[in-house]
């Protein structure tokens, strides 16, 4: 029903910069939040970052400075833009879209992306 489409990742390195783009497609009513999760080799999946719809934001402490989540509306499209990376931002990062149900308050059905890979090497 919803598809996350991410694109971005690759290989950086720490005197660099890259941008994650993820699109949504498919029948949505509303975006709620949408946001980037990552996970290491041999860690859990963690949030990176997420926006809401109002422009609230969030992220992990380790990135506050140096990463900046945005969100297009309407081209329904979140974007992570990562500034000097660390070695420690690699990762499988993640698409993550809380998606609203027409007609029904406080329900919402939540999509994740296949995942697009971040090395950072220096």
């Amino acid at each position: 029903q919803v598809h996350l489409a991410e694109s971005g990742g690759g290989l950086v390195q720490p005197g660099g910069s890259l941008r994650l783009s993820c699109v949504a497609s498919g029948r949505i009513f509303s975006i709620l939040t949408m946001g980037w999760y990552r996970q290491a080799p041999g860690k859990e999946r963690e949030l990176v970052a997420s926006v809401t719809s109002n422009g609230n934001t969030r992220y992990k402490e380790s990135v506050k400075d140096r990463f900046i989540i945005s969100m297009d509306k309407g081209r329904r499209t979140v974007y992570l833009q990562m500034n000097s990376p660390k070695p420690e931002d690699t990762g499988t990062y993640y698409c993550y879209a809380e998606i609203g149900k027409e007609n029904i308050m406080n329900y919402s059905t939540d999509y994740w992306g296949r995942g697009t890979q971040v090395t950072v090497f220096s």
